[in-house]
């Protein structure tokens, strides 16, 4: 057995075809068969169902979960004898919501590379829940999300804090006010985030203390996606004020004050408890934990 093969089994379980996997590994169809047959033929047994689609079978879901730790361990390794250069360098894996992708990260990381060139980022967007899920299964290194909840296994650091607004279009008759209650709001056209966001369940919870129905008329995955069905005049949302403030200041669209979400929320970097940090992590955690919170809410 040899990391070449564990890798191709790997990349077949991602795509579901001896082809597709040759083609990202540049290996030869025949080439990736041999390598699952030579596994297949050391363990004494079937590790993939080649009939259309590719799938794995039970051995073969139980052989991968235990490749997956050993490519693990082996990348650590590679890393850990990388740092001994004292060069800080190395990929991360970041999770965070688009809105926080699109409002901080781009200040960040222009910093950061131009800085540290031989570390590679890439960025995952996903929802606050699935963040802290994947930070804590290690399937990203750093999370930068809305600290709703304390997770033993994770340790986590504010970097800066957000409120949750009510936002409409500039055509829309609530535009007009400056303030609301929320008992004002119970037969307004809403859109929402969907329901595994933290914002929504936020936004539910306001709502159900208040004894307050909305009537929702729509639901979307991104705040990116909310702001234009609001530009659209479609109805209002409570969304970040963070991610809507270039359509603030362009006039696209109008916050309204409602006094009964005027709390801040914590949005912080998070990262597993205990695990190694290479090089590049240390630097990455080290630079955003020092930078003032005006780096993260000033303007462009």
């Amino acid at each position: 057995m040899n990391m070449n093969q564990l890798e191709t089994l790997l990349t077949i379980s991602k795509t579901m075809s001896f082809r597709k996997a040759g083609e990202i590994l540049n290996l030869t169809q025949p080439a990736v068969s041999a390598q699952i047959k030579s596994l297949e033929d050391e363990f004494g047994t079937i590790l993939i169902d080649r009939n259309q689609p590719v799938t794995l079978t039970d051995s073969g879901k139980l052989f991968l979960e235990h490749a997956e730790k050993i490519l693990r361990i082996t990348s650590d390794l590679k890393q850990r004898l990388s740092d001994l250069s004292q060069t800080p360098q190395g990929h991360i894996h970041i999770g965070t919501t688009t809105s926080i992708a699109m409002q901080i990260l781009p200040r960040v990381l222009s910093y950061f590379q131009d800085q540290f060139p031989l570390i590679k980022t890439t960025i995952h967007s996903m929802t606050s829940s699935q963040i802290m899920t994947s930070v804590e299964s290690g399937h990203i290194d750093i999370g930068i999300t809305y600290l709703f909840e304390k997770n033993p296994a994770l340790e986590t650091s504010v970097l800066y804090y957000d409120n949750f607004e009510l936002i409409v279009s500039k055509h829309h008759p609530l535009s007009r006010f400056t303030h609301l209650s929320i008992e004002k709001l119970k037969n307004i056209s809403f859109i929402m985030l969907s329901t595994e966001t933290w914002g929504r369940r936020f936004v539910d919870q306001i709502f159900k203390n208040y004894e307050v129905a909305p009537h929702i008329v729509m639901e979307l995955s991104s705040s990116e996606e909310v702001k234009r069905m609001v530009e659209l005049n479609l109805g209002v949302a409570i969304i970040s004020k963070m991610s809507v403030a270039d359509e603030l200041r362009h006039g696209s669209l109008k916050m309204v004050k409602v006094n009964e979400l005027d709390i801040t929320h914590p949005v912080g970097v998070v990262y597993k408890s205990g695990r190694y940090l290479n090089s590049a992590m240390q630097q990455f955690l080290l630079d955003l934990k020092g930078m003032p919170e005006t780096q993260f809410i000033g303007s462009e």
